[in-house]
């Protein structure tokens, strides 16, 4: 078989624009380059200006995560500032009651009751609340058993509650100690 040669063209094939430029007269070819440099020059202006807009829009990114950033701190720092508002009373009726010279037991008595019913109402107000589960089934999630106990209740019913749960919201603060009814 016998192998054609092909010779590369001499001249660069021509493209329409460069067709144009070939056949046109020298004034039209300065300005066909003339509006090549005017565009030339909108699209770099046109580049800076989207430069611009990017940096800005970065810094501003950069203040939003800042700003978040510090009130996420904030809100750590000063989360149980509501609460402790509820609790001051409560150390008002107790400082009342260091206070009290009388030795009257009766009017001790009633104003340690009174005091409980005002942190109870702290409790409340900061949404904690009480677990007694006397005669509930154990819930390992929400009590801890001390001891199994013999009684005439259901086995794995709470007997006695030796030391009282806290929750708030849907978490276990503290679970509440428990003594469990054994198996029969």
């Amino acid at each position: 078989m016998e192998e054609q040669k092909q010779t590369p063209p001499t001249t660069p094939p021509l493209t329409p624009a460069s067709e144009e430029l070939n056949t046109a007269p020298a004034g039209q070819a300065e300005n066909a380059a003339g509006d090549v440099a005017a565009q030339l020059a909108a699209l770099e202006a046109k580049a800076k200006e989207h430069y611009d807009m990017f940096l800005r829009a970065t810094a501003e990114g950069e203040n939003i995560r800042r700003r978040a950033q510090d009130d996420v701190a904030k809100a750590h720092k000063f989360a149980i500032e509501s609460f402790a508002d509820y609790l001051l009373p409560v150390m008002d009726s107790l400082q009342a009651a260091l206070a009290d010279g009388s030795g009257d037991i009766a009017k001790l008595r009633e104003g340690v009751e009174l005091t409980a019913r005002q942190l109870l109402s702290a409790f409340e107000k900061g949404k904690i609340v009480e677990l007694n589960p006397v005669g509930e089934k154990f819930d390992p999630h929400r009590h801890q058993a001390i001891s199994m106990v013999p009684a005439p209740q259901e086995p794995n019913t709470v007997v006695t509650v030796l030391q009282r749960g806290y929750m708030i919201a849907d978490r276990v603060l503290r679970p509440a100690l428990v003594t469990v009814a054994a198996p029969k």
